[in-house]
């Protein structure tokens, strides 16, 4: 193992945004009980040192590949097209549309059950935008394509967190 080796290399997976969930989970815990620190304790600090940056390593990379948001903005590095989402947040009008009239019915919205059917067809939206970014970087091999969608795929969990907020005040 390399401690420079991207996170997919390091999970013994291939570059594709879909991965088997199931498999990256066994790779972390099979990674974690090869490098965890407590291993290492008879070796001295020196190599319980290094053996936490493995660990830390590891579990970074772990992260970044079971989120699909993180993974897809990974690859779209990796593959030579930075999100770059502080800089360019220009979307497509259509787009636009959409994250205003989700922003308006949320406002309005004044049961339960009116936030829970924006957050069914905000769910939806965001299903279908994570299957074109599958599409865009697994088949087309266009990560410039992707990481717009993927910028969107930002949007549209930043509305969701607010609908989720929403529906928690109703809860409580």
């Amino acid at each position: 193992m390399n401690l420079q080796d991207d996170d997919f290399t390091l999970f013994g997976l291939p570059q594709r945004f879909a991965l088997d969930r199931a498999a990256l989970d066994q790779q972390w815990r099979d990674l974690q009980a090869q490098v965890h620190p407590d291993k290492f304790a008879s070796e001295g600090t020196a190599a319980q040192r290094v053996a936490m940056q493995w660990a830390v390593r590891v579990n970074e990379a772990y992260r970044r590949l079971k989120e699909p948001l993180a993974r897809a903005q990974y690859l779209c590095e990796l593959q030579g097209a930075p999100i770059q989402a502080e800089n360019n947040t220009a979307m497509p009008a259509a787009f636009l549309m959409h994250q205003m009239s989700w922003r308006e019915a949320l406002d309005e919205a004044r049961t339960a059950e009116a936030v829970e059917a924006l957050s069914d067809e905000v769910a939806s939206f965001e299903k279908q935008l994570v299957a074109d970014i599958a599409r865009l970087l697994d088949d087309a091999h266009d990560p410039t394509t992707a990481a717009q969608q993927v910028r969107a795929l930002m949007f549209v969990q930043r509305i969701r967190a607010d609908i989720h907020r929403r529906l928690d005040a109703y809860e409580t």
